[in-house]
């Protein structure tokens, strides 16, 4: 795949979504994530919001902390099913085609 498509300030946010992952009861606060990222703080908040926006990352309440939603690990168990679902036609599959015939 060619770099020139790269984008700066996407890989920073998926930067940050998976340094999220991990923290998922205690979260972050954005000045830790900044720190440890070596990001600018106005970044780290303008990526949160849009993780935010686009249902990735929420703040606990009461904290100012960020950790990341349930839609992760969602996607990831949806994934999971269809690959269950694909060994078992191939299972099918398998099993048709190495019947011995009558």
């Amino acid at each position: 795949m060619t770099e020139r498509y790269k984008s700066n300030s996407q890989q920073r946010i998926l930067t940050i979504l998976k340094h999220l992952g991990g923290h998922e009861v205690d979260g972050l606060a954005p000045g830790e994530i900044a720190s440890s990222l070596q990001i600018q703080p106005a970044n780290v908040t303008h990526d949160l919001a849009n993780l935010r926006i686009a249902g990735l990352a929420e703040i606990l309440p009461d904290t100012n902390r960020w950790r990341l939603t349930p839609r992760i690990p969602q996607i990831g168990i949806a994934m999971l099913n269809g690959i269950s679902r694909a060994e078992g036609r191939l299972a099918e599959t398998k099993q048709r085609f190495t019947t011995q015939p009558y």
